[in-house]
Parts: C-alpha cells; sequence; structure tokens
C-alpha cells in the first residue's frame, strides 16, 4: 500500500515591529521623485543634447508614470567640464538646455501635471569659468577675490610643492598652481574635483550671502526644492592639514556587504575635507530660507557619509529635509545584508524623525539591473567597458526589477533614475573614444567612469536615436540593446518593466506605502514545507506583505495573502497555494 504525503503546512506570519506608520505630513517624506539628467532625457532642437524644452514636452510621461515630483540635474550656465557640474552662472541657464523662460515653462508645466521640481545646487566648487574665479586669478594673494576660494602658498623653498597632499576625488593632485599676472609662477587653489572646479571657501561669509540669494532666486521662480551636490564636502578643517587617505566620494573597491560597525558604504568620508561640524550651521540657514516659502521646499543631501548615524544628522529637525540612504545603494544582493541596512537606516533615521530616502542608482553610478547581473551580484565597479567581464543582462534585469520593488515596498520615501522604469542596462561596451567623464582622464585611462549610465534615452524603438531626437542625433552612442527597452514598446504591455513601475507606485499610493509600517515577517515556509532560510526578506508594511526571495529559494505565501504586485512570473500550486520563485519580489494584501 503507497501512503500519499501530506501537503506541506501553510505558513503562518508572525512579525516584529521595527518602524512605525506616520501620519500624513510634508510631500517629501513620502514622495517617490524621479531624477531627470537634462543632457540625456529627451532633445527637443536636434542637436543630440537634451535640453529642458525636451524635458516639458515628455512630462506626461513622468505624471502617467505615477511619480510625485522631478530632480533636475543642472543646467545652469556652465563650460561642460563635468557635465554641468562645473557652475559659470547659478542664476542662469546655459544654450546647451535653453533658456530661463524654458525653465519656467517647465515648471509651470510640471506644477500643472501635478509634479512638483527639485533643481541641482552645486556650492562646494564653481566653474574656473565663474566670475569670481576669473577675478580671484587675477587678484593678489590675499586679496578679497582670492578670499573666497581656497588659494594657499606652495610648500618648500620655492613654494612648489602643493599646500598639502590631498588628491582629487577624479584622480591626481587636489591642488593647481596659478600663474600670476606678472607671469611668475604662484598660489595654488584646492580642487576636490576637477581643476575647472575650484573649492569655495565656506568660511567666507560672502560666499554664505551669494548661496542664500541664489536660492531664494529660483525659490521665487517657483522651484520645490534642492538637491545639494556633494553635501558633505563644502566645509574643510581648519589648517587643511595632510590626510594619508583616499579623497574620494565612494570607494568603488568596496564589496558592497553591509553591516560593519554602523553601516558600511565604502564612502572616503572620513578625512578632514569631509562631513566637518560648521556643516550643519548652513543648512540650519539654509532650512530658515526655504521655510520662509509656502509649499514645504525640501533640501536634498547628496552625502556619501558613514556610520548611518552619523548621516542622520543632516536630516535633524530644522537642517535637510532628506539624505540619500547610500548605504542601501552599495548592498550587495544578499538578503542578511539588505535587512541589516534596512534596520540601520530606520533606526537611525527615526531617532531624529526624519524619513529614509531609498536610493539605488543615479547619474554617478553603474546602473542596478547591470550590478545585478555581475559575477558578485550588486558590486560596484566605476564603470564597465567592453573589456571588463560583462553582467548578465537577463539575470540583472530580473534581479533588478526585484530590487526596485522591494525598495518601493518600504517606509519613507525613494528616487528613480531616469530610465530605470524602462529596465535600462548600464551601456557596457560604449567606446573609451567617445567617453567625456573627467574621471576617465584624469585617472589615467584606469576607471571606465559614468559615461555608461548617462547614454541618451530610447522613446521610439523604430526611429533613428531611438527617438532621443528629432535628428536622430545623440551626444553618447546607444547600444542596439537599448531597442527593446524602448518606452513606446513597453507602455500598455501586461509585465513591462514600464508597466510593473506604473503599477508599484499607483499600489503604492493606494496603501499608504510610503508613511507605512514595516515588521519582519517570520514564519512562511518554502513549497518543500521547510521553514525559508537566510535568502528571503520578508516584511509586513501596513496591510501588504513583501516577500523577497533574494536567492534560489522558492516560497509559498500563506493563504490570507493575495498578489498585488509581482516583479516576475509566480506559479500557483495545484492545491491554489502561490509560489514565489528566486530572485523576485512580490506584494500581496493580507487579508485577515
Amino acid at each position: 500500500m503507497t501512503s500519499l504525503a501530506r501537503p506541506p503546512a501553510p505558513s503562518t506570519l508572525t512579525t516584529s515591529p521595527l518602524h512605525a506608520a506616520s501620519p500624513a505630513g510634508p510631500w517629501w517624506r513620502d514622495a517617490v521623485i524621479y531624477q531627470v539628467y537634462p543632457r540625456s532625457f529627451a532633445d527637443a532642437d536636434g542637436d543630440g543634447i537634451g535640453d529642458l524644452p525636451g524635458i516639458t514636452a515628455r512630462l506626461d510621461h513622468l505624471a502617467e508614470l505615477g511619480v510625485d515630483a522631478v530632480w533636475l540635474s543642472p543646467f545652469y550656465r556652465s563650460p561642460q567640464r563635468d557635465a554641468g557640474y562645473d557652475v559659470a552662472d547659478y542664476r542662469d541657464v546655459d544654450p546647451l538646455f535653453g533658456t530661463l523662460a524654458d525653465a519656467d515653462a517647465l515648471l509651470a508645466r510640471a506644477h500643472a501635471l501635478g509634479l512638483r521640481v527639485i533643481v541641482d545646487l552645486v556650492p562646494n566648487h564653481t566653474s574656473s569659468e565663474h566670475p569670481w574665479f576669473r577675478a580671484a586669478r587675477t587678484a593678489a594673494p590675499g586679496s578679497p577675490e582670492r578670499g573666497r576660494y581656497l588659494f594657499r602658498d606652495g610648500r618648500g623653498p620655492a613654494g612648489d610643492e602643493p599646500p598639502n597632499n590631498w588628491t582629487s576625488v577624479f584622480g591626481g593632485s587636489a591642488w593647481t598652481r596659478v600663474t600670476e599676472p606678472d607671469g611668475t609662477p604662484g598660489q595654488w587653489y584646492l580642487h576636490l574635483f576637477d581643476p575647472s572646479q575650484p573649492d569655495l571657501d565656506w568660511s567666507n561669509p560672502e560666499v554664505r550671502a551669494e548661496f542664500e540669494d541664489v536660492l531664494r532666486f529660483w525659490l521665487d521662480r517657483g522651484v520645490d526644492g534642492f538637491r545639494v551636490d556633494v553635501a558633505h564636502g563644502m566645509v574643510k578643517a581648519p589648517g587643511l592639514p595632510d590626510w594619508h587617505g583616499t579623497t574620494a566620494m565612494i570607494d568603488g573597491g568596496h564589496d558592497g556587504t553591509f553591516g560593519s560597525e554602523d553601516g558600511a558604504t565604502g564612502a572616503g568620508s572620513a578625512g578632514p575635507m569631509w562631513d566637518q561640524e560648521p556643516l550643519h550651521e548652513i543648512y540650519r540657514a539654509w532650512n530658515g530660507v526655504l521655510a520662509q516659502y509656502a509649499g514645504d521646499r525640501a533640501l536634498v543631501a547628496e552625502a556619501w557619509v558613514e556610520p548611518m548615524s552619523r548621516l542622520a544628522r543632516y536630516v535633524r529637525p530644522g537642517e535637510m529635509h532628506q539624505a540619500f540612504n547610500f548605504a542601501f545603494l552599495t548592498t550587495l544582493w544578499s538578503a542578511p545584508d539588505l535587512r541589516a541596512v534596512i534596520v540601520e537606516s530606520l533606526e537611525a533615521n527615526d531617532e531624529v524623525g526624519a524619513p529614509t530616502t531609498w536610493v539605488l542608482s543615479n547619474h554617478d553610478v553603474v546602473r542596478h539591473t547591470s550590478r545585478l547581473g555581475l559575477e558578485v551580484p550588486g558590486s560596484r565597479p566605476n564603470g564597465i567597458g567592453a573589456t571588463d567581464p560583462q553582467p548578465d543582462e537577463e539575470v540583472g534585469l530580473r534581479r533588478g526589477r526585484a530590487a526596485s520593488l522591494l525598495m518601493l515596498g518600504l517606509p519613507g520615501s525613494a528616487y528613480v533614475y531616469q530610465g530605470e522604469e524602462l529596465g535600462l542596462p548600464e551601456h557596457t561596451t560604449l567606446a573609451d573614444e567617445e567617453r567625456q567623464d573627467p574621471a576617465w582622464w584624469r585617472s589615467e585611462h584606469t576607471e571606465r567612469g559614468r559615461d555608461g549610465c548617462r547614454v541618451p534615452l530610447p522613446w521610439a524603438a523604430a526611429e533613428a536615436g531611438y527617438g532621443f531626437s528629432p535628428t536622430g542625433a545623440t551626444w553618447l552612442t546607444q547600444p542596439d540593446s537599448f531597442a527593446r527597452y524602448a518606452a513606446d514598446v513597453q507602455r500598455g504591455v501586461p509585465g513591462s518593466t514600464y508597466e510593473l513601475y506604473r503599477t508599484a507606485l499607483r499600489v503604492r499610493r493606494e496603501q499608504g506605502l510610503g508613511t507605512g509600517s514595516l515588521a519582519w515577517a517570520d514564519g512562511l515556509r518554502t513549497e518543500a514545507g521547510r521553514a525559508v532560510g537566510e535568502d528571503v526578506l520578508a516584511f509586513v508594511n501596513r496591510d501588504v506583505l513583501v516577500v523577497a526571495t533574494v536567492g534560489e529559494a522558492d516560497v509559498v505565501l500563506p493563504p490570507q495573502a493575495v498578489p498585488l504586485v509581482t516583479s516576475g512570473p509566480t506559479r500557483t500550486t495545484a492545491d491554489g497555494r502561490v509560489v514565489v520563485p528566486a530572485d523576485t519580489t512580490v506584494w500581496a494584501l493580507l487579508t485577515d
């Protein structure tokens, strides 16, 4: 006689609360914000470089997607040595992108569509073509003009050695020597980035007054906030002491593991040029400026700072409103590591009453769909070239979709980088001769740089340049693979990445997940009836169970969980149980 195997017992959920739901508050506490990199979003005039009218013409795409706000990377007047992060005039639009009238039209159209607009602010440095620096170069040592920047005499008998041993984030020395008006070798000036980006001296009251005026200029035009570039780097330690560490925003060699002493991002935040205490006085003053305007305007910190408890200091009451969670971005595709960073993030930000601001991709890192397809999923090289190990595109997209749904299921705010909603991969075979990132040549061609994540978007699969420009021109060559990711072949197609994002953003709003709670869920089982292992991440946000299989195990949803959104295909057993396969995230409504 053959005995029939009994079916596995259904899951019995138990929960461990970590984070409480919050009442409705200012928009930025739970907003999903879409980053637009202007030169690569949409081109209206046909020169192959994106512009403000191109963005305005495509804002309907963002409204239909369901995001709450748009963050625009720099569009100011600039020599474009570092893609606009070298600003020559903070109160004007570079002709490459349009005019101030175009900026006003963009703001008006966005607001008409219910979208808020955040603009970039670059306060650590100006362009070397900024009128202030041009005046400083022709002025005498010790002059007020030089006092706006960090000019110093050199070391050595002839002053021909840099004032200290600091290195640039882009490679090489952080100091460049000027030639004085009389033709003699002169002082040196500090630039933590490119020599065309001289650092300002934030101990100078004139610098502080100037940037408060810049804030007011754009607030008066209707912007809803500012993303602050290098928010942890404006103030330097007194005396500019030598330091033998690595001057870096992010250590590309870091393996991405999380959990070492309150959150490791790999950020080089420990030196005398990063995370100095007087920064917080500046941000309190800026908060006061924004508070004079209606509409809950926001300050967003790009601060590569660790540990997490120190990053949370930037979003204390009266300072900034959001700080990008780079620890989350840099975590490997590992359930224990992801759980650790989520715990550290929520605990640190809850301590100061701030939301956590989640992010997976931006214009400075390899796109997460490609990072997650690497041999070490989630590791982060400084760019990928044709001769480098290539990510598995299919695996990377599957994991990327799962990671995105996991992120959007967390309480707090979240950022989406342009093209992320299409599942775009990194352009990993871009010809080296096309590269324009200063990191490529400043590193003597040892770092591929960031161009691979900045390639113009594909809007229409059958058009030249995939519809980016009316002429088909693109400032960087798009890979052939972009045809299958184009917006027009995904819109309205069930299962496409675009429709996944659109559904997730709608459900996120309907279920109040951004202001929601988080309780870890235990008791889930595999199809074979075994308790799930460490390769599954599961939590409950309000009435929604979020299950992410960060590995090979499958998971059976409990009978009271009705799927709302899935990052990939699930299957149903003969007795009606929903099985979540490997590298998949599911949101399910708990009905009991």
